[in-house]
């Protein structure tokens, strides 16, 4: 699947709110960059880790429960 359609996919999944898909990818990043495993498999050494936070978004495997704190 191309980059467009997965972004296009990940803002389907949040209500279209690019702020909150933006929140969400900042968020898994910071935690796969710490060694949270990713949930689609993909390489980490070869593929950006936003970019694998947008596919998780994207196929369903990570939800948006509530933002409190950023940190």
């Amino acid at each position: 699947m191309r980059t467009e359609q997965i972004a296009a996919k990940a803002l389907e999944r949040v209500n279209n709110d690019r702020y909150v898909l933006a929140n969400m990818i900042f968020k898994r990043v910071k935690q796969l960059n710490n060694g949270a495993p990713n949930l689609v498999g993909a390489n980490i050494k070869l593929e950006k880790l936003a970019d694998v936070a947008m596919r998780e978004i994207a196929e369903g495997k990570l939800v948006l429960e509530r933002i409190d704190n950023l940190d």
